[in-house]
């Protein structure tokens, strides 16, 4: 059996696969407070997650893979208790540091943006008190060092926006020389295994004591994973509460300016970018059940005349950069299904615009999109989405971070079935 973790923007879920690769056990678990989540949180929601599993696949598990949100950082001691707070995904606090990097680091360099885990990981070093600090951990690394206690390793995807260098696969020379940077983590390829479960956790939740830990990576990448997906051109778009696009490239493609960077993924690329806006939006005026009434009320072939930008809050990171940009999303009609269909229609423009400024950028033109999270259900979105992309849009077979991880997890040291490597 094998165990893969989500660590979202909104809660945690587990998922568990058998060597057939069929799901024998889901669960999720919500933050209380999304926006203000704390390692406690997380540590609540790991416990919880492994506490759910039946007793009899918790004692067969071979393998674990822990996928989080890319750029959430903290510093911890060397028993892996935090020694700052974390940083999460979204925290853009570091324009101080942004604009040190942007000295130091090349051009447009991903690691020079504020919400980078490098621009974060300054913030710490120059706000917190490092006296105890051991490691800088990404939210992956902290709860999968839980299950083994040793921290200090992280995977290359989680490290991209932390400066690392996925070409030479090592730290440059320029973050060597910052301030504190022993404590940034030892980087292995996704997969790889880090080590075995600690004695106690095995004890603890009755855990095969056999059973192995494997660096993970970030969760758009995990949801990526899951779609199954590995030509050129093929892409994925996570409609979750923010909106991240993933698409294979023969070509590595980089532009801070615009939100653009490339993770190594086997022996192609995987370009992409996240926008801040995403379903989330949708749940702040409506819930579930009115989304799925208010949408059967609307011609996806129809244009709506309402633009928005619909963001959470203040800030942009892709297709453009612009952490003062405002939300837009006025003018509200009266009618709620128009105003839904505002909504959902610039929330595809924002896709489109998306793999267009990919394509700008040199990387491999879009030819299909699998979608994955919770709007990639809505099939109107989904008509809407095809007109305005006009490529071949579907719903990944599966759509879960947590069986992307749990994919990796099974083909740790092995060359899974597809025409490209998953995660060397």
């Amino acid at each position: 059996m094998y165990l893969g973790i989500d660590f979202g923007t909104t809660g945690a879920r587990a998922c568990v696969i058998d060597t057939s690769e069929t799901v024998q056990h889901e669960e999720r678990f919500a933050y209380p407070h999304p926006e203000s989540q704390t390692p406690d949180d997380w540590k609540l929601a790991l416990h919880r997650l492994l506490s759910g599993i039946p007793a009899n696949i918790r004692s067969n598990l071979l393998r674990i893979a822990i996928d989080a949100t890319s750029g959430t950082v903290l510093l911890c001691d060397a028993n892996l208790k935090p020694v700052s707070p974390a940083l999460l995904y979204n925290d853009t606090r570091a324009q101080h540091e942004a604009r040190q990097l942007k000295e130091l680091a090349p051009e447009a360099h991903i690691g020079s943006q504020a919400n980078s885990g490098l621009a974060k990981f300054l913030w710490l070093v120059n706000h917190c008190d490092t006296a105890d600090a051991a490691f800088m951990m990404h939210q992956a690394d902290w709860l999968s060092a839980l299950l083994t206690g040793h921290g200090g390793v992280t995977d290359y995807h989680n490290a991209l926006k932390t400066g690392f260098d996925v070409e030479r696969l090592c730290w440059p020379d320029w973050i060597r020389q910052l301030p504190k940077s022993h404590l940034l983590p030892h980087v292995v390829a996704p997969g790889h295994q880090t080590g075995e479960l600690s004695p106690a956790i095995a004890s603890a939740f009755g855990l095969n004591p056999d059973c192995t830990l494997h660096a993970g990576t970030t969760d758009s990448i995990a949801a990526f994973i899951a779609a199954r997906v590995n030509m050129p051109g093929d892409a994925v778009t996570s409609l979750g509460t923010t909106l991240a696009l993933k698409l294979l490239s023969k070509v590595k493609v980089d532009d801070a300016r615009f939100g653009i960077y490339s993770h190594r993924y086997g022996d192609l690329w995987l370009a992409g970018g996240a926008s801040n806006a995403g379903a989330g939006i949708l749940k702040r005026f409506f819930t579930d059940e009115q989304i799925i009434s208010l949408s059967q009320q609307i011609d996806p072939e129809t244009d709506s005349e309402l633009d928005y930008y619909p963001l959470p809050c203040a800030g942009e990171r892709f297709p453009v950069y612009n952490p003062s940009l405002q939300p837009r999303l006025a003018p509200r009609p009266k009618n709620d299904a128009a105003f839904l269909h505002g909504l959902l229609q610039s929330l595809s423009k924002i896709e489109a615009d998306g793999y267009k400024k990919l394509a700008e950028a040199g990387a491999t033109h879009v030819s299909r999109v699998s979608s994955s999270g919770g709007g990639a259900k809505n099939p109107v979105w989904q008509q809407i989405r095809h007109r305005i992309l006009n490529v071949p849009v579907t719903m990944a077979v599966h759509s879960e971070a947590s069986f992307g991880s749990a994919l990796l997890a099974k083909y740790a040291g092995i060359t899974p079935p597809l025409t490209h490597s998953l995660f060397i």
